[in-house]
């Protein structure tokens, strides 16, 4: 093998691992984290060809007209998550939640993953 074609290798190789590297960082890296705090209003598993588990929670007091929605998703495998987010429905809860670069269809509809629900009243 000439030296041409052993650079253009190592150089085609090395642009397709920072290409991989780049793809996986945007996938499963964490952009933030923080809480939400509001009224469980929908959650649900739904969706056709990928079934997600996807919410909403409305902001703000119960007084107020337009309320700001939260969007979220729930990773399938966080079973506890999910049990708890069906039996707090219409109740006031804390979302803790990690916020990704990237989603793909299969895990979600939104950038928003709730890992933990705590019972506000």
């Amino acid at each position: 093998m000439s030296k041409t074609k052993k650079y253009a290798l190592i150089g085609l190789f090395t642009i397709l691992a920072i290409v991989i590297a780049y793809i996986a960082y945007m996938s499963f890296g964490t952009y933030s984290e923080g809480t939400r705090a509001g009224i469980l209003d929908k959650f649900s598993h739904k969706g056709v060809l990928f079934k997600t588990w996807e919410g909403e929670l409305r902001q703000g007091t119960e007084e107020r007209i337009n309320p700001q929605r939260f969007l979220f998703s729930v990773n399938s495998a966080e079973k506890e998550v999910i049990a708890d987010l069906q039996k707090y429905s219409g109740r006031q809860v804390n979302l803790h939640y990690r916020e990704k670069y990237w989603v793909f269809p299969w895990q979600g509809e939104s950038k928003y993953f709730i890992y933990k629900v705590d019972l506000v009243k």
